[in-house]
């Protein structure tokens, strides 16, 4: 693969998968590394979490010409792994797909239906199901639950449907069929799904660590991850107060502009020219 990109190089040159150790190969000056996410593999140990911690990251981000990386967060972090200029280092979100447009709905207040996306450990479930206990709600998860996860749900009683394996657009119908999108993660690199609620027109409750907090702005509902009694506050807030909610679903309008397509785009053009010079 190293031979291959040293063969087929270009005038310049933009690394973005899970390949990052191919920038070895790659001329310095002309090539640029994308970094989406360093959460998880600090929480990777032994051998060969160190091996892979400097062939996919020390090495290829001194290597690089420019690092893009999703968020300032990811950047801070990128910062404590790797000893660089921070100048090296370029913000550029990720961009929110053409898909997920505008589609208000009436909220339903008596029983509104609550979107979680995502059951991996970081996504925080087991604190979200006592948050929601006893509270006149319908849950739906999009990802595989384990076994703990459903006897958790089933311990508290709630009204919960589960789905897996959807498509862009029938996760799309499930953002456009939600009254509040839940995504309080202990830690993201970025946050799409409240990206994507901004974009559909649902209220989002989410972390106030990180990433997220950056990602969302003014445009979401931001609760302590930790706390089962700050999650549920939150969402009670969003149910019960009329104003805030249409509030930050106004707010969510604006932030999403900034992670269209075009926009991302611009700023990525910018950095390619700046390379090219």
């Amino acid at each position: 693969m190293l031979r291959d990109a040293a063969r087929n190089k270009g005038e310049l040159n933009h690394v973005t998968g899970d390949i990052n150790f191919i920038m070895v190969a790659l001329p310095s000056k002309n090539s640029i590394l994308t970094i989406h996410d360093i959460e998880s593999l600090e929480r990777a140990g032994g051998l060969s979490s160190r091996i892979l911690h400097y062939f996919w990251l020390v090495l290829p981000v001194k290597v690089a010409g420019k690092v893009t990386v999703v968020s300032q967060h990811t950047k801070l972090k990128l910062l404590q792994k790797v000893s660089v200029d921070p100048e090296k280092i370029v913000v550029i979100p990720n961009p929110v797909s053409g898909i997920y447009r505008y589609t208000p709905k009436p909220f339903l207040k008596e029983k509104p239906i609550l979107l979680q996306i995502g059951t991996k450990y970081n996504k925080n479930l087991e604190k979200l199901i006592p948050a929601v206990a006893g509270l006149s709600c319908r849950l739906t998860i999009v990802g595989k639950l384990s076994l703990a996860q459903r006897q958790l749900l089933e311990q508290h009683e709630i009204d919960y449907v589960n789905k897996v394996d959807l498509s862009n657009e029938a996760l799309l119908q499930e953002y456009i069929q939600a009254d509040i999108v839940t995504f309080a993660s202990t830690f993201e690199g970025f946050g799409m799904p409240i990206i994507e609620a901004n974009a559909v027109g649902r209220v989002v409750l989410t972390s106030n660590k990180g990433a997220m907090s950056e990602v969302a702005a003014d445009a979401a509902m931001l609760v302590d991850p930790k706390s089962v009694e700050d999650i549920r506050r939150g969402i009670v807030e969003l149910i019960q107060d009329d104003q805030l909610r249409e509030q930050l679903i106004r707010n969510g309008r604006q932030n999403v502009k900034k992670y269209r397509p075009e926009a991302i785009a611009a700023r990525y053009l910018a950095l390619y020219e700046s390379m090219s010079t």
